[in-house]
């Protein structure tokens, strides 16, 4: 009996982005109980869309502050479950018990500034059960100047935070922080934590995306965060008092909690360039896609039905 529950725990960790292992393509009656354990999803219907072996994909129109100026893009946001493994700090290939399940999220920015493109990719792996905090998040940035990699690990106390860069006076950090809220977290709380998102003044750690655009220190910042109820969706605001930068995020009140749009408010710029600025970005398709199959030039028209 004590293997066939280990059994079991084990065939229920969704494996994506890779071949020849065990997909879980819906979740019976039977097994809703130990994902429950696992997950701490409440519901039959929840446990179906996150564990179906499908990806939710949303694309948006992006407006980027650069430079003192507005600069038109797309933005790509990829929710998707996994077992992550703690030991080697990556996607788990090889199941063991101590995997966790996580709900990734890989969000994508692609914008141009004057010649020369920007690419950034921010990925959270956030537990869907115990945690408050990614059990890892990496964000990258390249341009035709350089590139830069930024990596978060969640130790038993502490955050290891680790910076490769271009730019001088920013390459090969490796340091001990402590722990705080993490703004690259917010998106996956939403999603699956929104009966439980933080308020009030408090400590977090700004995206990195922004903290490495703005050259700024990655560490915590007080924080005022507030949820304002609208009709039929909420907005959860993050304001920076020392930072004179303000997020606001616009989800759906029920469903899967769509994320509708989000701007982010702040000084840009440099120089006599400098200005308050407001990137934005509004949604434009969600599509739910097994993508990692799909990577045939037939599997094209997909990115035509995202707007991208």
């Amino acid at each position: 009996m004590k293997y066939r529950h280990l059994f079991i725990l084990l065939v229920l960790f969704v494996t994506s982005c890779t071949s020849g292992n065990t997909k879980v393509s819906s979740i019976t009656n039977s097994s809703t109980d130990s994902l429950n354990n696992i997950t701490g999803i409440s519901s039959k219907e929840d446990a179906n869309y996150w564990y179906n072996n499908k990806a939710e994909i949303t694309s948006y129109k992006l407006t980027q502050a650069r430079y003192g100026e507005l600069h038109e893009g797309t933005a790509v946001f990829v929710f998707v479950t996994e077992p992550f493994s703690p030991s080697s700090n990556t996607k788990a290939d090889i199941k063991h018990v101590d995997n966790v399940s996580v709900l990734k999220l890989n969000q994508t920015r692609k914008f141009t500034t004057g010649v020369y493109p920007y690419s950034i990719m921010t990925s959270t792996f956030f537990p869907f059960k115990k945690g408050d905090h990614s059990l890892k998040t990496s964000s990258s940035c390249q341009e035709w100047c350089g590139h830069t990699y930024m990596e978060l690990r969640n130790e038993k106390k502490m955050f290891e935070v680790k910076l490769n860069s271009y730019f001088e006076g920013e390459s090969y950090s490796n340091t001990k922080m402590d722990k705080a809220l993490l703004e690259d977290d917010i998106w996956s709380m939403i999603k699956i934590r929104n009966q439980n998102l933080p308020t009030g003044n408090l400590m977090m750690y700004p995206s990195m995306s922004y903290s490495r655009l703005a050259h700024i220190d990655y560490k915590p910042y007080n924080c005022e965060l507030t949820i304002l109820p609208r009709f039929n969706y909420n907005t959860y605001q993050i304001h920076y008092p020392e930072l004179e930068r303000t997020v606001t995020i616009n989800y759906l009140a029920g469903g899967t909690f769509e994320i509708q749009s989000w701007t982010e408010t702040y000084l840009d710029g440099f120089g006599s360039d400098r200005k308050i600025l407001t990137t934005k970005a509004e949604k434009m398709k969600t599509i739910n896609s097994a993508y990692w199959q799909k990577n045939h030039l037939s599997d094209s028209t997909l990115r035509k039905k995202l707007n991208l």
